[in-house]
Parts: structure tokens; sequence; C-alpha cells
């Protein structure tokens, strides 16, 4: 029996359509069998959950199993592309969009109890009339604080939406009676720029610590305030930064860089390439530049760096970077997890890859490169850097750069061995300075009130007393004699800093924490036509 003309166009329309699913699945090297099946690899891997969550003997967290084989795969890639767990994204995101919604507080955990260390200068809180101090101890009729309440649980509470309120219940020091506040929450910024201020008269300093989304805009008013000032030279201190967003690390440089100077160019799986050159927006092309680098400046930090470096532009202090060239993308994996996948490389204006070898995969050697370093002498001597003649390239003004491995600075500054002491550094990993100098605070704030950042900087003096009320301290945190004894000068100095932080915020506490640290003091030199080395001559002869 004939069909009916009339259903004539809708068969037709079904077989091209059945045709189309099929040529789509149709790969000619693939034999009849596996015309109509999906990917045999990712089917293997989802039958095997599967077997898992349906045949296994035991109850199993197929969740679990899941995160483990995306890390193995991973793991076997290289040692850039990450999973994120969906229980970590969240404060990922947060990080590197460089704001949240919240109450505007930096806080401890002081004795259990949600103890307020200052509120942000014009935040929610502050404008609320939230002191340091204060011990948050409710919030809307749910008590937060005790053993149960964690870090997480704690910020979960306080954040919310944009706009909304929380009903604050507060215990202040010397006042019997509970007091409450109603807070309504804002978008609070999370720094990137640690600190700005002048270092000379014409020299200015801006620090950052990640590139995140709002970081160039916290660079741009940093860097328009100390114009303001009389910077016409500058000091970006890169150090200890691992890296974050291409794109604004390619609006940093943009700000030195002529237009049409050639930032960076990247290079995907399929060869192709793609140019980033610096536009007419500059407002720092005239100025000098210098940027601080150490084995820890990775990434984004290696991109404004080399950018620099390969168009002659500024002069880079310090010491080799960590050598990170690769670019990763953030893909949704469907259950509110994400992996950073590496999908290309990017190479600096003259062709440099300053990705460090990684043969082995995501190795345990590639993370422990900076002992390799140190052990090498490298971090302390210039000449023992490798260099691969093969990486070899030039720049326009005929300066000689190299590849292969990180940036190699213009002038080299050795690491301060003074201040990466294992103590010191155990002391500082675990907060046990911010918490001392807190309690010492919380004691009697009235002490500090009147006095201005500068008089603090100038004329606050930390006593042989306070260390030993310190040492005493760690003791009693330790159960055992963890001492310091020939780094009191440090101790003096990190216990300023901590102070100066909590008083007055980063700028003042980076002033204090900079005092005496060489690579500044190389800066100036430079800036003012010398090195420090030439400087220490010229003192030798003056005695």
């Amino acid at each position: 029996m004939k069909p009916k003309t009339k259903y004539i166009p809708l068969l037709l329309g079904l077989a091209v359509a059945l045709g189309i699913v099929i040529g789509g699945k149709l790969n000619f090297t693939d034999t009849s069998d596996r015309l109509f099946t999906t990917n045999s690899k990712k089917d293997k891997l989802n039958r095997l959950i599967d077997y898992i969550d349906y045949e296994y003997v035991d109850d199993v967290n197929t969740d679990s199993i899941v995160d483990v084989t995306v890390n193995g795969i991973l793991d076997n890639l290289d040692p850039h592309s990450t999973y994120i767990p969906k229980s970590d994204l969240e404060r990922v995101t947060n990080n590197m969009k460089g704001d949240f919604v919240g109450i505007g507080v930096n806080f401890y955990t002081y004795n259990d109890t949600v103890t307020v260390i200052r509120p942000l200068a014009g935040g929610p809180s502050e404008k609320a009339g939230i002191k340091g101090g204060d011990r948050i101890i409710m919030a809307d009729g749910d008590s937060i604080f005790g053993k149960d309440w964690s870090n997480d649980d704690i910020i979960h509470k306080l954040q919310g939406e944009k706009g909304s309120r929380v009903a604050l219940t507060v215990k202040r020091k010397g006042i019997a009676k509970l007091l409450k506040f109603n807070v309504k929450r804002d978008v609070i910024p999370i720094k990137s720029v640690d600190a700005s201020y002048m270092l000379t008269k014409d020299l200015g300093y801006i620090k950052i610590n990640r590139f995140a989304e709002s970081t160039y805009k916290e660079f741009k008013r940093a860097l328009n305030a100390l114009q303001a000032q009389g910077a016409t030279k500058l000091a970006l201190d890169l150090r200890d930064n691992p890296g974050g967003f291409l794109a604004i690390a390619e609006q940093i440089a943009d700000e030195f860089l002529e237009n049409g100077k050639l930032i960076l160019f990247t290079k995907n799986k399929s060869g192709k390439v793609e140019n980033s050159y610096a536009t007419k927006r500059g407002d720092f092309e005239e100025g000098e530049v210098y940027i601080m680098i150490n084995e820890s400046s990775a990434s984004a930090s290696e991109i404004v760096a080399g950018a620099l470096q390969d168009n002659d532009k500024g002069t880079i202090v310090g010491r080799r970077s960590y050598g990170k060239g690769l670019v990763q993308r953030e893909m949704a994996l469907g259950d509110g997890s994400a992996i950073r996948l590496t999908v290309s490389r990017y190479y600096t204006p003259t062709g440099r890859s300053i990705q460090r070898p990684y043969d082995k995969g995501n190795s345990e050697a590639y993370y422990k490169d900076y002992f390799k370093r140190l052990s090498s002498g490298e971090l302390d001597h210039p000449e023992s850097v490798i260099y691969a003649d093969s990486l070899k390239y030039t720049t326009p003004k005929g300066k000689v750069v190299y590849g292969g491995g990180g940036i190699i600075p213009d002038v080299f500054v050795p690491l301060n061995t003074s201040m990466q002491n294992e103590t010191l550094n155990y002391i500082n990993r675990l907060g046990y300075i911010g918490n001392f100098v807190f309690g010492e605070l919380d004691k009697d704030r009235s002490i500090y009130e009147g006095i201005t950042p500068e008089e603090f900087i100038q004329s606050f003096y930390i006593s042989d007393d306070i260390i030993l009320k310190f040492q005493e301290y760690l003791n009693f945190k330790e159960d055992t004699n963890l001492t310091f004894v020939a780094y009191h000068d440090q101790i003096k100095r990190m216990i300023k800093a901590a102070l100066a932080e909590q008083l007055f915020g980063s700028d003042v506490a980076a002033k204090i924490f900079n005092e005496d640290d060489e690579m500044i003091e190389e800066v100036i030199m430079l800036s003012q036509g010398k090195t420090l080395f030439d400087y220490e001559k010229e003192t030798v002869k003056a005695e």
C-alpha cells in the first residue's frame, strides 16, 4: 500500500534527519558494529562508574571515585591542568573575581568566637558602627560561636545577596550590654594590590599579589595616585605573585608599552597564533619602570616581565622567575565542578617560551624546583644559572635574553637568607604573630588612639619585653622550646608590621615590612643611576 501523498514530505524530512545523525556518527575507519555506539573511551568510564554504583558489594561514594579519576587523568597531562571540586569552586571563583558580597570585616576566630580585627574602611560594618575588637556572637538570631563553627560556616552565614541585611549581636569590651547592629550587605573587594606608596620623591611602589578580574582597576587607581604625588618612576613588585588572568597581565603591560608593541603571542594545538599588541592608552610609557621578580613569580607575572624585557622597556630586578608559559581555560563539568585545562602556550615578543620542562608530567620533581635552585647556589649567585645557547634570543636593542625556564632578570639580587629561616617561616605560616598581636592589642586599644600612621612608623618601638612575651606565647602554643634567638630584629619587624596591619591596613604594614628590603634598596639605587654594589663601595671608601 502506497503512502498518501501528503505524508511524503514528512517521511523525506525524517529520512534526511536520520541521515544527518548517522553521518555525524560515521567515521570511515570504524567497523559497522561501531556505527551506532558512542565514543568507546567515554563509554568505558561511564560503564565502570555505573557498575560500581549499582553492582559493587559495598556502598561507595562514586563522586569521590570520579574526583580521583579526573585528577588521575590530569596528572598525566601537564603540571598546570587542574581539577576544581564543587566544594572549592565558589571560593576559587570569588578569589579570582576580586570581590564578594558580605559585611566587610577582617576577623579571627579568637577563642572560638568571631572577633573583628578591623572593619573595611567605608564598608558596611564600619558604616553600621562595628569596631576592631568586637565579638560577633549572633547573626540573624543564630549563635555563631563555639568549636562547631568553622571559618567556612561563619563566612557563609555572614555573606548573602547584595542589599540584604543581617542582624548582628556584638559583645564589645568594656560594655556590659550586648550591642545590636543591622548591617546591609554590599560588594566587598578582595584586594590584589597589597600596597602602593612613594619610595622616594619620584619613585612609586606598587605590590600586586595576583592577577584577578579587579586587579587592573586597582593597579590603575594606585598608579594615578602615585603620579599625582610626583612619581615619574615605578617599582612594580611581582614577587611571590603566582599569576592569574592573561587579559589582566596584558592590560597592565599596556600601561608601559607604546602603541603597536607586541605584548605576547599564544599558539594552540592546531598551531593557530594569536598576537596581543599594546594600545594608545598607556599612561606610563615615558616613565622608568623596575619589575621585581623572584622564583615564585609565575604565569601572568612573567608575561608582564617578559613583555617589558623583550621590548627594552625598564629593568627586571631579582631572581629567575618560576617558569610557567602555559595558558589554561576554565571549563565546567556540569556538576558544579570544573577543570582548568591547558589550551595553549604563550611566547614573549622575541619568541621565547619560558615554560620549564615537564618531561615527567605532573611529577614531584617539578614542584621541588625551588630546592634544586637553592642547592645549586642559583639563588645566591647569578653565575649558577644555566643558560641554553639554543634558547638565546635578542631584543630590538641587542640585549640577549633566554627562554626555557623563567625570566632571567637584568639585575640579580640574591636571596635574603635572614628572612628565609625555617623557624621564621614556620611561625609566619601558622599565623602565630597575627594572633599574638591581636591578643596584645585587645588588652587596651586606647593606647593607639590618635596615633597617625607616620607617627607609628617613625616612633613606635617593639620592646624586648614584647619579644619575651611572644616567646612565652610560642612555648605555650607549641609546648616546646621553639626559639628565634638569632632573629630578634626580624621578629620585631614582623610584629610591628602585623600591628600596623591591624591598626591601619596593608599600606602601612608594607612600609614597615619593606624596611631594609635588599631588592627594594637595589631598585632605589638603580633609579638614582647606580647600584647597591656601587653604593656599598662608596661607603667603604668613605669609612
